[in-house]
């Protein structure tokens, strides 16, 4: 072996490293050397990787030719270790945005998120609005208030929408699991509170989905797989489930995710692939695939997945609708699989920014295990103030870029991208400044081994108590990967967070965001092969997480939001990366970009309509 041991790295102090735009810091592309294989080969490969000799020599070739030894193994870095990406309460002072106080009950909090939304009557009534747009929180909201219809109505739709979806010719696999009693015992409910003029608030009634890793009666909770929740004890219902139940939201059941989350694409061999509503062939994105896909299909407003590596971004992108992922630590994470300690938060999925605001207000309010400071003041973003008014204190942003970056993507990413960074500059005067942001790819790579260490060691002990058969190939692959990492990898990693966490912090003292793709690659298709055995396809789960790194690994605020289509239509999304506690800023930054581009949304081939202005199922075949 010792000719295939690589020389290390030689990493400089972080404080001697240059962020300048002409820094000559160079950009190392990710460019993974794995296999990419399916059916029967996967089989074959995962045998041989689970046997112990041939296994270790294959990992070891591995880690080599994916530069883990050289920029992990055989280095020495200066810097402590940072385990938890924790901020101190800075006193970050944010523009146009609404204290709120968490100290209130949820159902008040929405009540002030709410009075801070824009209040002029729906577009959807003006004649220049755009042919397509998901209903909202309001809207729903509003007709149940006009008595146009009623919750109890609109789940039954959404029960005929959801089997309609499970049967051929779609095949969704939206849904791991729900109860059509409980839905409707729950709608039933909430029609008679608006009955009696007395709903809790603008959530009352609206159908909100959430990612089956997270606790929520009556339901088991499995991580996409078929034996989690039979060798883990129910811990009680999450945080963020009573949080909305507290405000009448109807939860309609656990969305399909990549069996334990422990991919990007959404391919769950046991429960099926979630396909993409805007073209059924393809991928979704993942892990929270199914929340991504039932928000753009039109059948919940609103949906809760977990972000432990870009889970809730990357499906929202690809499926053409708002992934936020708050600061980490900001919103409490009881009841949730604990599968990665310092990387993994609740996240939230919507079809517009305004209602990403409304669910914020609900869910937060209480510690999560991983918050060891007392959590900042929360602000709401004032979304009612001209967007067009460049007097006002927000039009004064500056957004940071680095272009080697963010150009390494497809073109029509490319295009549509930078498209948009020129349109915020003319409408807004959004300045964009170029930096550098050093070590992308040592970065990518110290987060697979931190995910990864931290996987194993929570779900190792799990997994002796089940045969190994009952797991899917693909995710087999990635637990015997997952344990190959040394306790001096691990701790190199760490001591990449805090340079970057440096790097970073250094960039947002000269911009208010840093701004880059969603992903480089739009969803793509999939294999037929993949659908029983899964697949292993690291090259585009490493093009789906290029930009989502940040967001877990240092624990910093994004969003994502649609900006346009690729060439065969499938969508393209933009992110902002903010600054620690900056979520009002960001959501404002983010309602902004999504005014832009509002008239321009594509209905997606597969979409289900729950309000009665329009047919009840309309669904168009690919």
């Amino acid at each position: 072996m010792g000719s295939l041991v690589s020389k290390g790295r030689d990493y400089k102090p972080m404080e001697n490293v240059d962020l300048s735009a002409d820094s000559k810091e160079p950009y190392i592309k990710a460019e993974v050397k794995a296999p990419c294989m399916d059916g029967l080969l996967i089989r074959i490969f995962v045998w041989s990787l689970e046997s112990k000799l041939i296994g270790w020599i294959m990992l070891y070739i591995l880690k080599e030719m994916n530069l883990i030894h050289k920029f992990f193994t055989h280095v020495q870095l200066t810097e402590q270790p940072m385990y938890s990406p924790s901020y101190a309460d800075n006193e970050l002072e944010e523009k146009e945005v609404k204290s709120i106080n968490f100290k209130l009950p949820p159902h008040e909090r929405v009540c002030q998120a709410f009075n801070y939304l824009p209040k002029e009557s729906s577009n959807k009534e003006s004649s220049d609005f755009p042919v397509f747009q998901r209903w909202s929180i309001k809207d729903f909201s509003r007709a149940y208030l006009s008595g146009k219809t009623t919750p109890l109505l609109v789940a039954e739709r959404f029960i005929t929408a959801v089997r309609e979806s499970s049967k051929p010719p779609y095949q969704m696999s939206f849904f791991i699991n729900y109860d059509c009693d409980d839905i409707l015992k729950q709608a039933t409910i909430s029609t008679a509170r608006y009955q009696k003029g007395e709903p809790i608030s603008v959530l009352d009634g609206i159908l909100v989905a959430v990612k089956d890793e997270i606790d929520c009666l009556p339901y088991p909770t499995t991580g996409g797989t078929k034996w989690l929740h039979k060798v883990r004890r129910f811990q009680g219902e999450a945080f963020c489930v009573k949080s909305l139940r507290s405000c009448g939201a109807i939860i309609v059941g656990k969305t399909n995710m990549h069996e334990l989350g422990l991919g990007t694409s959404g391919i769950n061999p046991h429960y099926g692939a979630v396909r993409n509503p805007y073209d059924m062939t393809k991928v979704s994105g993942g892990s929270s695939s199914g929340s991504a896909a039932v928000a753009s299909a039109g059948l919940c407003p609103v949906t809760i997945g977990v972000d432990g590596g870009g889970s809730v971004r990357i499906p929202a992108s690809l499926c053409g609708v708002i992934g936020f992922k708050p600061t980490f630590g900001r919103l409490p994470d009881s009841g949730l699989l604990p599968f990665n300690w310092t990387l993994g938060m609740l996240g939230i999925i919507t079809g517009s920014v305004e209602d990403a605001a409304i669910v914020y207000a609900a869910i937060s309010g209480a510690h999560s295990r991983g918050s060891l400071i007392q959590l900042p003041v929360s602000f709401q973003p004032g979304l009612n103030f001209p967007l067009l008014d460049r007097t006002v204190s927000l039009s004064k942003i500056t957004l940071a870029k680095y272009p080697e970056w963010f150009n390494d993507c497809n073109d029509d990413i490319r295009r549509c991208c930078n498209n948009a960074l020129d349109r915020l500059y003319e409408s807004f005067g959004w300045q964009t400044i170029e930096v550098t942001l050093p070590e992308i790819e040592e970065m990518r790579l110290a987060h697979y081994i931190t995910i990864g260490s931290e996987c194993n060691a929570s779900l190792g002990p799990v997994m002796k108590k089940m045969a190994v058969e009952e797991l899917g190939w693909e995710s087999r692959a990635a637990m015997t990967i997952y344990g190959c990492f040394s306790s001096k990898e691990y701790l190199n990693a760490q001591r990449l967070r805090h340079r970057h966490m440096y790097f970073h912090m250094e960039i947002l003292k000269k911009a208010d965001v840093i701004v880059a793709p969603s992903t480089s690659v739009t969803a793509y298709p999939i294999q037929e092969n993949a659908m029983k055995y899964g697949e292993l396809d690291y090259i585009n789960g490493a093009a789906l997480v290029k930009y989502q790194i940040a967001g877990n690994f240092l624990g910093l605020p994004a969003i994502t939001v649609p900006v346009g289509y690729d060439n065969s239509g499938m969508p393209i999304g933009l992110q902002l990366i903010g600054r620690p506690w900056s979520e009002a800023t960001l959501l404002h930054l983010a309602y902004a970009v999504q005014s832009l581009y509002i008239k321009s949304c594509r209905k997606p081939m597969i979409f289900y309509d729950l309000l009665p202005e329009r047919a009840t199922s309309d669904v168009r075949d690919a």
